[in-house]
């Protein structure tokens, strides 16, 4: 009697859930961006103190992913993944409420914990749907948090025209984020629980340590780059160049439409060549972009510099928070909140690193320091084969 091998159908449902969550992560955050001018003027703080409010924010985000990690791999994914989303979407009411900085930091507390934990959680759940499938999907899910951020700067931007309060308007994109949490839980998957050894096979050891650290290190390298791209791009080409403001925004525009495009595009070329290739040469061609910006001083140059910054940028940390995902799958999230925590902090160090790079040299040479870990990424992307 013949035994015919039955393939399970990818889990269709599970990936357009997962896609949502990123959209909303992203559009969350978005939506607080777009109204920082008006709560910092709403709770009469300065730019100074703002500033040590965002670190406050960043500090809870990372504390989220570390919680969260571990959580994921003991309560389930599906119980995980909305329970952060609704955190998110109820942590978005406090920004709008706040009257003074201490009001305004203990609600950057709780949306900077809700971040960093759906943010683990959502990844954690986007390594399950792509195991699910004959071929890499990660990188979309991550253009999916650029199209959420897309549509809160035209949504926000909206609001801000119409003169609606900043309290209506967080308070009802959390609202909405919760009610797309929770209704989006349903279709999530969990991981298939891992099968008994056979008493004659070799016990499963843990991944070395090293190796979590190393692929944690590429991601702070690799987003601490992104970072500077974001906070940097557009002061560059207004202090640099001598552009407009309206001109310089153009700079960012083309760093952010070219990741987004990229990482749409990654899977499929991820597919062929294999993740280490996307982290390999993606670094290389970053390094090239920002190089271009850094010694051609004309404008329609250094735009395609920035393109090419974004591009290359686009796949690599996708690929990275993958193989982390995949070292063990009984301890999925807490390895990834390690590579995703790390990261994070170098979101956040690399533009305060160039800010203080600037005190000592000119914007264009600070640049240097970004160039430098994109080709030391080129050189260490090897540490993926394994």
């Amino acid at each position: 009697m013949s035994v015919e091998t039955v393939t399970a159908a990818p889990p269709r449902a599970a990936r357009v859930a997962t896609w949502i969550y990123f959209g909303l992560n992203g559009f969350s955050v978005g939506m607080w961006v777009v109204h920082i001018p008006n709560v910092e003027r709403a709770t009469g703080i300065s730019h100074s103190t703002l500033g040590l409010l965002l670190l406050v924010l960043g500090g809870a985000a990372f504390i989220g992913m570390q919680v969260a990690g571990p959580l994921a791999d003991r309560l389930g994914q599906r119980r995980l993944v909305p329970a952060a989303g609704v955190l998110l979407g109820i942590s978005l009411f406090g920004p709008g409420l706040a009257n003074n900085w201490w009001t305004l930091g203990l609600t950057l507390l709780a949306v900077g914990f809700g971040n960093g934990s759906i943010d683990v959680a959502m990844n954690s759940q986007a390594v399950v749907v792509e195991r699910a499938y004959p071929r890499p999907i990660m990188a979309a899910f991550h253009a999916m948090w650029s199209i959420g951020g897309a549509f809160a700067a035209l949504i926000g931007a909206a609001a801000l025209r119409a003169d609606v309060p900043t309290a209506v308007s967080l308070s009802v994109s959390g609202v909405v984020v919760i009610v797309v949490s929770l209704a989006a839980g349903r279709f999530l998957i969990e991981a298939p629980a891992e099968p008994e050894a056979a008493a004659d096979e070799p016990e499963r050891v843990a991944p070395p340590s090293k190796l979590v650290w190393k692929l944690g290190a590429l991601a702070f390298a690799l987003m601490l780059a992104e970072g500077v791209a974001n906070d940097w791009a557009a002061l560059q080409f207004r202090d640099v160049l001598g552009t407009s403001t309206s001109t310089a925004a153009y700079a960012y525009g083309a760093f952010a439409v070219a990741m987004t495009v990229g990482r749409f595009a990654t899977d499929r070329v991820a597919a062929v060549v294999g993740p280490a290739a996307i982290v390999r040469y993606g670094a290389l061609l970053a390094a090239i972009g920002l190089t271009t910006v850094i010694v051609v001083p004309w404008v329609p140059v250094a735009l395609m510099g920035w393109a090419l910054f974004g591009l290359g940028l686009s796949g690599g940390v996708p690929q990275l928070f993958t193989a982390a995902g995949n070292l063990d799958p009984r301890a999925s999230g807490a390895l990834m909140a390690k590579v995703v925590g790390l990261g994070y902090v170098g979101l956040l160090a690399g533009p305060a690193l160039i800010g203080g790079l600037t005190h000592f040299m000119p914007l264009n040479i600070a640049f240097v320091l970004p160039v430098i870990l994109c080709v030391l990424t080129v050189t260490s992307a090897s540490v993926m084969k394994r």
